[in-house]
Formats: structure tokens, sequence, C-alpha cells
């Protein structure tokens, strides 16, 4: 998203309708210098300072970079643990994120233009020619439209825009006569097969050689697709018209974004995640600006800049009206029912709602920008990394990063519109971050989990097509640019397409006539042309006044936003009854229980359930109210049934040439020294001993001495390896998984349980590995002999000064084995206890589906009674209140969901209908959010 003016007004102008000039005006909004004065205590940065962190940047590129190409191409992607290509077939399916991938170098066309950007022509003219002669379009391999449209169709049309411009510079790229144009048209028209459906939305995969529907394509079959997936398609497609003359790339993409518009929910004006292809019903009615909808909002506007069709503008805007108006409540963006967007839908938050920022600054609502993105960077700031996921109290709920670049985004937009060199220090910060706990000897890994520090055998293509690139523009001053950025406008994968576009090959009628749009305040439209000098007030301080509430936003405080339905019946500064502050014993909680419709029984086994019946509440609000409590406790209760575990451990490999770049997640014990309460954690040399297994006297003691012992999984119980190895004099125990390729990626991790004995006597560590993660302990034995882990409750910093020492040389020669790893969907660890013959199975506990049995109009919930203060009076509590220092420790409730089929519905209460209408489908829509994979 380059920052250009949205074609239609003038730099400077506001007004409610647009008329597009004949040519395209650029923004003032990159002369950041002239608009906002460093705040105090955050200094201009020194220009030398500037251009110290943009070499760094390029150094990063180039590790990444280089690493690909040598150890990877033409493979899609890098695996950076294992040093080798990620070929699809070849590695144990991920399910849909494999659906990036299909044999055509992902990586290498996802980076053609990054390489411009970074101004290395000479490579990327080299890149160019190998992308021709190498790449194939016609494999017989299932993808999906959506990723093969924004990073290959993107990538080719992004590297044909600045091969075309380098042309015309006369230095470079002389020979190129339009092959990756070329490339793209023959992938679009692979594409198009997908779209052949009755509403003109696309299908959300596509055979390259066989299309769909075709025995031979195996694909076809699905009815549904997210909302981005069928909505982040004009940007690309429009230029393919453009580019080449050929007007039906365009139509369809017009086709299915009209099919999208015309089934918004007309009350609310939202978009759900997911629609029925062929129907257009919404299958996810929650909607919110994170994954599954994001890019279909950001492509509304930039079509619009692009393309210059008012109607994309004015569904932008109506829709843009309805978040603000439902969905943010700042800093938070919350998913909501998209019939009932006063309800919250979810509790967390996903990652990829860290654009909204970076698309806010072109929209020009600065303020709203702001907050966000400092909510993100404060979360940033606790776990180095943003979870896929966090709740709103900023505990972690997903713990995987696979290295997003949407909030490096979001902070080089709100520095070019506000000048602020507290942006330059958060790009600086992610450098760092990106250096110390992501990069290993062939790349940069994934983190598997930003808690332990754990890394995950993946470095996305998106990872080296955006990161680097907002990281290196961030940093760069104009002077430091071949071509002007702001001729052009970013992609949602930031390939780039130029403004001219706008005006070539223009087939399409630019009005839709036959769709109506929501009339709205004027003032609606005012902020579409953003002005540096209405975008502040003359106030230098103006920026630092909005982040500063929110400093300590994560560590203090447990923000909350309060119901758009309270607000409006301005009940007062009382918020309304939450779940987790619910206490069974206070009686002004159970009177508000009794308003919402919600009963309390108290069960023989001292458990207590909470029953709601919407026909008993004292009104329609109080019964939307009652729903709103039962499904948050039922979100409570699944979450706490998590928390009651210990969370995964790790080894970290310290010695050369690892220097602690390599972390491995690892099951803990529940015996033993607790790592938790240890945080040097133990630091030793591994020795494999004798027998392997563990499980009778150690044979080799003086090779275990002093240090940690690797044993194998099987024939006894885990206590039983510990007391043998620690009566060897080892400091500490690493057990090793004798199922051959299991993996924490494709399994729960979980705990080792005792032998039903005190196991008080076991004062070491003792540590879990799947068979792939102890593999790779085993080959650097063999490389290297002597191999140095630390176990830890998470990952320490890097040891740099040995690192120092070594030679950069060494840094390529660490050997990984031949395995792979893939995203976990699961982080929980289940009590598993070792058999005595051969290693079993291991179970885990598994993320429980809090909805499974609500089908009826109403809800129960079983609370376990406990007594916290141990007083005598056993009292009936639920959660204790979740605003904790840092992550939330496990709590000790039992808490379980229930259903009751009763369900008695008041025909003459008219409030009443329209809630209990539609009460089916809020508990599908809340049973499907706890499904939702990011």
């Amino acid at each position: 998203m380059a920052l250009s003016a949205a074609p239609g007004c003038r730099a400077g102008e506001r007004g409610p309708r647009w008329r597009r000039p004949w040519k395209l005006l650029a923004l003032g909004l990159l002369s950041a210098s002239s608009v906002l004065a460093a705040a105090p205590g955050a200094g201009a940065m020194s220009r030398e300072e500037k251009r110290r962190l943009g070499n760094q940047v390029l150094e990063m590129f180039d590790h990444a970079y280089s690493n690909y190409m040598e150890h990877a191409y033409p493979a899609d992607e890098l695996m950076p643990l294992t040093c080798r290509g990620r070929v699809r077939g070849q590695e144990p399916s991920r399910g849909d994120v494999d659906d990036a991938l299909g044999k055509f170098s992902l990586t290498l066309i996802d980076t053609l233009d990054t390489l411009v950007v970074l101004n290395k022509t000479k490579e990327f003219e080299e890149a160019v020619k190998k992308v021709i002669k190498d790449v194939n379009l016609d494999n017989d391999i299932v993808v999906s439209v959506f990723e093969t449209n924004i990073r290959v169709l993107g990538g080719l049309l992004g590297g044909h825009s600045v091969a075309i411009m380098l042309k015309e510079k006369g230095e470079y790229m002389q020979w190129y006569n339009g092959e990756l144009l070329h490339m793209a048209k023959e992938l679009g028209y692979k594409l198009l097969p997908a779209f052949n459906t009755t509403s003109g939305l696309p299908y959300p995969r596509v055979n390259l050689k066989f299309g769909v529907r075709h025995p031979e394509a195996r694909t076809g079959t699905e009815t549904d697709t997210c909302t981005a997936c069928a909505g982040t398609l004009i940007l690309e497609f429009a230029a393919l018209s453009r580019f080449t003359g050929t007007s039906i790339f365009e139509e369809y993409a017009r086709k299915a974004l009209d099919f999208i518009w015309e089934k918004r929910q007309r009350s609310s004006n939202l978009v759900g995640v997911t629609i029925n292809i062929h129907t257009g019903d919404w299958v996810r009615k929650d909607s919110g600006v994170g994954a599954g909808i994001d890019s279909y909002y950001e492509y509304l506007l930039k079509a619009y800049v692009l393309l210059g069709d008012d109607s994309f503008l004015e569904r932008f805007n109506t829709h843009y009206d309805a978040i603000m108006r439902y969905i943010s409540q700042p800093p938070l963006l919350l998913d909501v029912h998209i019939h009932k967007p006063m309800l919250n839908a979810r509790t967390w938050m996903d990652s990829l709602l860290a654009f909204f920022p970076g698309l806010q600054v072109l929209k020009g609502d600065i303020r709203p920008a702001i907050e966000t993105h400092e909510m993100l960077y404060q979360v940033i700031k606790k776990h180095n990394f943003l979870p896929e996921a966090f709740t709103t109290d900023f505990r972690v709920h997903w713990a995987q990063h696979p290295l997003r670049p949407e909030f490096a985004e979001s902070t080089y937009f709100l520095y070019k519109a506000t000048g602020d060199p507290y942006y330059l220090e958060v790009g600086k910060t992610l450098i760092e971050n990106l250096n110390k706990y992501a990069r290993v000897p062939c790349g940069f890994a994934a983190m598997k989990d930003v808690r332990t520090g754990s890394h995950e055998d993946r470095m996305d293509s998106f990872f080296l097509a955006e990161m680097f690139k907002y990281l290196y523009l961030l940093f760069a001053d104009k002077e430091d640019m071949i071509f002007d950025i702001e001729d052009y406008i970013f992609t949602t994968e930031a390939h780039l397409l130029p403004l001219w576009l706008s005006t070539t090959n223009q087939t399409i009628s630019k009005k839709n006539t036959s769709t109506e749009y929501t009339e709205l305040d004027d003032s609606n439209f005012d902020w579409t042309c953003p002005n540096t000098q209405i975008l502040f007030p003359n106030d230098p301080m103006f920026a630092q006044s909005i982040r500063e509430p929110l400093k300590n936003v994560v560590d203090k405080s447990c923000p909350r936003g309060i119901s758009r339905a309270e607000e409006s019946l301005g009940s007062g500064p009382k918020p309304p009854l939450r779940a987790r502050d619910f206490m069974a014993s206070n009686p002004e909680h159970l009177e508000i229980l009794k308003k919402m419709g919600v009963s309390l029984i108290h069960l023989k086994d001292g458990r207590v359930q909470l029953v709601q019946h919407a026909v008993q509440a004292a009104s329609s609000l109080d019964a939307e109210d009652g729903l709103r409590f039962m499904q948050e406790m039922i979100e409570l209760s699944s979450q706490q049934q998590k928390e009651q575990q210990l969370p995964p451990r790790a080894v970290q490999i310290v010695s050369h040439p690892f220097f602690g770049r390599v972390v491995l997640t690892a099951g803990p014990a529940q015996f033993g020294m607790d790592l938790s309460k240890h945080k040097a954690g133990t630091r030793g040399f591994v020795a494999t001993i004798k027998p392997y297994n563990g499980c009778s006297e150690i044979t080799n003691p003086e090779a275990v001495k002093e240090k940690i012992a690797l044993m194998q999984r099987g024939q006894c119980m885990f206590a039983e390896k510990a007391r043998n190895i620690q009566k060897a004099g080892a400091i500490g125990g690493i057990v090793i998984d004798d199922n051959e390729g299991s993996s924490s990626d494709t399994a729960p991790l979980f705990q080792m349980a005792g032998d039903g004995k005190n196991t008080d006597d076991i004062t070491i560590p003792m540590l879990f590995l799947f068979n792939k993660e102890g593999n790779i302990i085993l080959d650097a034995i063999r490389e290297y002999e002597a191999v140095e882990v630390l176990l830890s409750d998470k990952a320490k910093d890097r040891d740099l000064e040995m690192e120092n020492m070594d030679q950069k040389s060494s840094e390529s020669d660490a050997h990984k084995p031949n395995s792979e790893e893939a995203p976990s969907d699961s982080q929980d660890a289940g009590a598993v206890g070792e058999e005595p013959e051969g290693g079993g199975e291991s179970s885990a506990v598994g993320d429980p589906d809090p909805l499974s049995a609500a089908s009826t109009a109403s809800a129960s919930v079983s609370v376990a009674q406990e007594d916290p203060h141990t007083s005598g009076s056993a009292e009936a509590s639920a959660p204790e209140p979740a605003c904790t220092p840092g992550d939330s420790q496990p709590q000790e409730q039992n808490t379980q969901t229930e259903a009751t089929s009763e369900a008695h519905w008041d025909s003459k209460v008219q409030p009443m209908e329209s809630i209990l209408a539609d009460w089916n489908e809020d508990i599908e829509a809340f049973e499907m959010m706890e499904k939702d994979e990011l």
C-alpha cells in the first residue's frame, strides 16, 4: 500500500463526493519530516543510525535469500532448521498451509520486486532469468486460489512492473520483452476455472493442470470459501487486464466483489468470515478485521486508489463506518456477530489484524491507527513477537508466530504519516528481535511458541516478499531509492502495481448503477483523502498523547470494551457482569444472573450448574446479556482446562555452531526440578547413557556425571529413568521418543507423569522430546561430538560473545537432520505415564469443543466448588479475575460444559422473537469460533 493520493481528490482536498482528475496526484503524506516534531525522550534518529539500520536490513535479507537460493531453490520454500527445500508431496502434509505451494519456486517469484526495492538490480535480473527458464506453471497440483493470486500472480506482475521501469531507465533489463507478463497471463487463465460457479465466487482451490470438477483435478467439491479468499482478487486481476488488454480477469474479480457486497448483512453492513460459494449463505457469521476477512476491506479501498471507481470507495466507507461502530473498541478490535453486532463473538484477537492501522492511515483515520498499533507493540514487547492470537487481557491464545509482516507494514505507514521517530525505534526493535530470536544458520525460522522461543522449520515466502521491504523502506531516505515508491500501490502481499494502470485499457464501466448504497453522513467521507495539514493539530505532542495511556496496557491493566448496548442504553459506568468476575457466593451476582434468566443449581457432587432460559429473562436485552455471559463462561471454562496443563519447555542448543539459535519444544515432567522457578535453567553437555532406555543401573556413569543424559523412551516408568541417571551423577535428563518420525508439530505435547509414588527424591530436571526433535540433538553429536544444551522454561538470549569469536563461515556448516516441521494446532500438554512395556502411544488433552452439545436455546455450565482460602466452608466460585501480571497462572477450577434440551418460547412477547429466532445461529457461530484456524 504505497501512500499515494486516493484518485478523485487532490492533496489537501476534503469533500463529500469525489471527481476523478485526469492525472494522479501524489499525496504529501510521505513528507514526514514536516509533519510532526519528535516527542520528548524520543529524539530524532540520526541519519547515520538510519543508514546503519537500513544496511542491517539488507544483510538480513541477504542471509535469508542466499540460503533459500543455496539450499532450497527451485523448491517453493526454505526449511531453515534442516537447510533444505520444502517440496510438496515429499514432506508430511501440513494441511491447508501447503495449498500455497505449487512447485513453482514460490519464494523466488514472491521476492522479485523486493530485490529492486532493496536496490539489488543485478540479483533481480538474474532472478527474472531463472523464473523464465525454470518455473513451470502447468503442474498437476491443487493450490489455493487466494494464495496463488496474491503471491505468484502478484509476484509476476510486481516483477513485470519494476522490470519495465528499469528497462525504461536504460541500464538494466534491456533484454526484457514482457516474459513475466506472459507467465502471469498463463497463470491467470489457469485460475479462471475456479470461477465457474453460479454466484461468481471462486472455488477456494484449483488444479493448475486440470482446473476444477474434472476427475483428474481432485478439487471442485468444496462449498465454502472465506470472504478474503474471494474478495482479494481485484488488484491483481484488474492489473493483469490493464497490462494485457484482456478484460475477462477484471470482470471475474469484480463479479465476486459485487456478490459479496450484495450479501452483506444489511442492518449492520458487516460481512461474515465464510460464505457458501453456491448459495451465498453466510456459513461463519462472526465478523472482524482479522483472519478470513482482512484483505477484503483492504482491496476495496485500494481498488478505488488504483482503478478510480467510486463504487469501491462507497463500499469501503460503508463497511468502515460499521467497523468503527461495532468492531472497534479502542485499542481493541473484537469480532462481533453480523446480525447482532452489539454482541462480541470472541474474547481474543488474531495477529492478522495488525495490518489494519496501516489501512487506517490510507483512509486518513490516524488516531485509532495509533491506538491499535501501540497496543500491538506492547504485546510484542512482552512476547518478543506477536502471537498468532491473544486474549483481550493480552495472554497468549495461540503461541505460534510465522514471522508475519503485518505489524511492520503498519509501522512503516504510521511513520510516513506522522514523521514520529518513535516508529523508527519500533522498527529497530523488530530488527533486533528477528536477529536475536528467529535467526538460524540457514535463514530465519518461524516461532513455534513465543513463550518458550522454540522454532518451527519454516520460512514462508511472505517473509522475503514483505518483511524486508517494509523494514528497508522505513529507514530509507528518498535518495536511497532508485525509483519513486509513490508511483506504485502495494498489494496485500506488498507487490508493486503502477498507478498509471488507472488510465490504461479501461474496458469496465466504472459505476455499478445496480447496487444501492447506504446513505451515510458526509463526515464518513471527510477523511478519505488525508492531508498532513488536517491529520494533526498543530501540536507536536499529538501522537505521543494518544500512545501514552496505552504504555502499560498489557502489564498493568485489564482493558475490556463495554458493550455498545450498554452505552446506547446509558446504563452508566457500571459494567455488565463478566464470567471471569462471577462468584457464586455473591448475592449481587446471583441477582444479576436471575435478571438475565440464568439459574444456579447446586449438584450433589459439589459442583454448581448454570442454566439459562431466555424466556425467564427480565427483558430481551437482559436475555442477550445472559447469552453473552454463558458464552464467556463456556469459553473461559475451555481455556482453563487448557491452562491446568504445564506449558511446554525449551531445549536450546548453545554450543558451536548453534549458539542458542536452535530451540526445540520439549514436554515437561510432573516431577523433578520445576524449570519455571529456576529461571537460569540447567546448562550442560549431553551424553548418551548405557543402557539407552535408562531402565537399570547406568553402566557408563563416568560419561554421564555432571552432564545431561540422553535416553530413549520405553520399557519402564519415566520416574525410574530419572532416578537412575540422577544416581549416576547426571544434572538433567532428556527422554527421546522411540516412535519413529514423531514430532511436536503433528502431536500435542504431554507431561511425563510420575510412577504413583512420592517423587520428591528426584531433584534434576527432566524433559521429553519427540523423535524428530531428539534426532536434531543426536545428529549434532555425530557431527560435532561435544554438544551443550540449556534446559529452561523458555529460550534465553543467544551466546553472542561466543558466536562473535566463531568464524562467520561456520554459519552455513551446521547440518541438521533430514526432517520437516509443521505448525502445531495445539500446544496443550496432557499428563502421560510411561508404560512398562515398549513405550506405548501418548495420550493428550486436546482442545475441547465447549459447545458440542449446545444445540438448543438454553445452555448450562457446571462450575466446581472450592475454597480458595481453605476457610472451612465451601463456596462455589467461578474463575478468578484474569487481570494478573504477565500470562495467567493455571487455575484450579474444574469447569465443564453441559446442555439442556429445555426450550419454552413465549410467543406473546414480541421483543424476544428476534433473539429467539437467531439463537441457534449464535450457538453455531460460537462453536465455529473455537474451531477457527488462521
